[in-house]
């Protein structure tokens, strides 16, 4: 799965699971509430390190009682997040 599609996913998944909109995520993420509104519009993009740092925040701040999906590759947990 492309990388922007996977995020897309995860704010939609854990948004539904927790019920916010991707706007409450991109804040509680990114601490700009429009992120993933940009995101999704055709042609939109992101800098790999934001990917990337999305991707590590996801993984430290799922919920244990949400099945991270199965075709979205899992980064490690931080250290910080694994004491």
């Amino acid at each position: 799965m492309e990388q922007k599609h996977a995020l897309l996913a995860l704010a939609e998944s854990l948004a539904a699971h927790q019920g916010v909109t991707h706007f409450a995520i991109s804040m509680r993420a990114l601490g700009k509430g429009d992120f993933f509104k940009k995101l999704g519009q055709p042609g939109a993009g992101c800098h790999i390190r934001t990917a990337e740092r999305l991707m590590a925040w996801f993984s430290d701040h799922w919920p244990t009682d949400l099945e991270w999906p199965s075709d979205i590759p899992r980064p490690p947990k931080s250290k910080k997040e694994a004491a």
